[in-house]
């Protein structure tokens, strides 16, 4: 059991004690580096949770997967092991089906449209579905649009992603839209996945620029097409075990704080929209950026059935209807 775990462990058994300490401490899992947007976030969480609780609370991050893949914070979370955990709606599914509708491919126009349809009642409805689920959604934060990285060949089609082993989320709607794009989906926790591209277990990922920056994919990836397939949010979650034992005050601590965290994170992710291409290029890797995207949508439509086959249509026309 690493630090990290026996520290949350220790703070939600102190709160479920009454407080006996005089401060409080949390910490925030995510799979990223502590410099990434994911970091600023959590930077941000903790920051806030200070300000606000008048340093009754503090807190401190557990970057790079030092708890685990993202579906084994979550679970962390089910179970009071862990307090907060930042992360990507791919392996959130699991647990709450509903949001899969986020994560189909071609979806949402723009990042204008994407933080509307987060932050309005769709956001809210989706973030009430989680609190079913023993989790708590706090807030809805961001990684951004997703794009191709590969070692073997620059992708300007959906052919050129034809027997490409792309490592993909454990998730059901990327890993069809992938298999019917071409390419081979290989699920992976994010953990592995860097000494997976080093070694050749696959021959590419599909991240948002936030994620491929951070990670500095540039070290094992020759090639990034901007292919922006799908909008990739991201969610701040807490224990349930860990919130109910708070007041309702402390606990409108916590939603003040993901909110921060959110403001943040979509901040960081505007700034490297920007400049993160640049960057890329910089550290060696040749970017595709005019691709024309509609042949891959057509191919990646079937997609589409593994949501909505379940889940009807309703949520996902409301989400292409928002202004």
């Amino acid at each position: 059991m690493t630090y990290y775990t026996m520290t949350g462990i220790a703070g939600a058994l102190i709160v479920a004690a009454g407080f006996a300490s005089a401060q409080q401490s949390i910490v925030i899992g995510h799979t990223l580096s502590a410099d990434s947007h994911y970091g600023i976030g959590a930077d941000a969480f903790i920051a806030k949770l200070e300000e606000l609780s008048g340093g009754e609370w503090t807190g401190e991050q557990a970057p790079a997967g030092q708890l685990g893949g993202e579906r084994d914070m979550i679970e962390g979370l089910q179970i009071g092991s862990l307090d907060v955990v930042i992360t990507s709606t791919g392996p959130l599914g699991n647990f709450v089906p509903e949001v899969y509708a986020l994560d189909l491919p071609f979806l949402f126009r723009d990042y204008d449209h994407a933080r509307a349809v987060l932050d309005g009642e769709v956001g809210e409805e989706l973030l009430g579905k989680i609190n079913e689920n023993q989790l708590v959604g706090l807030a809805w934060s961001e990684n951004g649009f997703r794009h191709v990285t590969n070692s073997q060949r620059p992708v300007n089609t959906p052919e050129d992603l034809n027997g490409l082993k792309l490592r993909t989320m454990e998730n059901r709607v990327h890993m069809e839209a992938f298999s019917q794009m071409g390419a081979a989906p290989t699920p992976m926790a994010f953990p592995e996945l860097f000494t997976a591209l080093q070694q050749g277990v696959v021959d590419g990922q599909e991240n948002p620029v936030t994620v491929i920056t951070a990670s500095k994919f540039w070290e094992v990836q020759d090639h990034v097409s901007l292919t922006g397939h799908v909008y990739s949010p991201a969610a701040v979650l807490a224990s349930p075990i860990v919130l109910d034992a708070l007041t309702e005050e402390q606990q409108g601590w916590f939603y003040e704080a993901a909110a921060a965290a959110a403001e943040a994170t979509r901040a960081e992710v505007n700034r490297l929209e920007d400049a993160g291409v640049a960057l890329l290029r910089e550290n060696g890797m040749e970017v595709v950026t005019d691709i024309d995207k509609a042949p891959f949508a057509e191919l990646a439509q079937p997609a589409y059935a593994v949501y909505t086959d379940q889940y009807g249509t309703e949520l996902v026309e409301r989400i292409q209807a928002v202004q």
